[in-house]
């Protein structure tokens, strides 16, 4: 039986974007407490979980129990990681967000580029002059190629079959 794809509730991410201007209305990760984005790369099984964090390292994490039975953790959702302070390649599970609420953290640009899973931050920061420029020389490609290149069809040319590999699969089946 296959999961059903999560998906982002338009409604409620609405809601979310009409608040008060520059407030975040999800909950971020404390970093009193040294807690980071990170999404997560690969689930191995026994509560654990490979992730990918916001500081470029790869670690291994611990989903805790009271988490794994009220909401399961997929690979590619954005996660909250606290790093162990005695093992740095180790770290627990803090929070799973929603498909929504990463995406409603994409598009404040909260979410640093290496854990941006829509990439809104990118989109966001493009400045008009360049998609003109880019509109302007795809306008020059056409006339550099002439008329009479156009018109020629390509000339196709079928294999040659060898009889000498015609001959030896005769002979091997007699």
């Amino acid at each position: 039986m296959a999961r059903r794809e999560e998906k982002v509730d338009a409604e409620l991410l609405a809601r979310l974007e009409s608040g008060s201007g520059d407030r975040i209305r999800v909950p971020l990760p404390n970093r009193k407490v040294n807690e980071m984005f990170a999404i997560a790369d690969l689930i191995l099984g026994g509560r654990r979980v490979r992730s990918i964090c916001e500081d470029g390292q790869t670690r291994l994490a611990r989903i805790p129990g009271k988490m794994r039975r009220r909401q399961w953790v997929r690979e590619g959702d954005l996660i909250t990681l606290q790093p162990w302070e005695f093992q740095d390649e180790k770290a627990n599970v803090c929070m799973r967000y929603t498909k929504t609420q990463s995406l409603y953290l994409s598009r404040k640009g909260v979410l640093p580029e290496i854990v941006d899973l829509f990439g809104m931050a990118e989109d966001s920061d493009l400045n008009t002059d360049d998609d003109i420029e880019i509109n302007e020389q795809q306008e020059t490609i056409p006339e550099i190629i002439s008329e009479s290149e156009v018109d020629k069809e390509p000339q196709v040319t079928p294999p040659s079959v060898e009889n000498d590999a015609v001959d030896d699969i005769d002979s091997f089946f007699g």
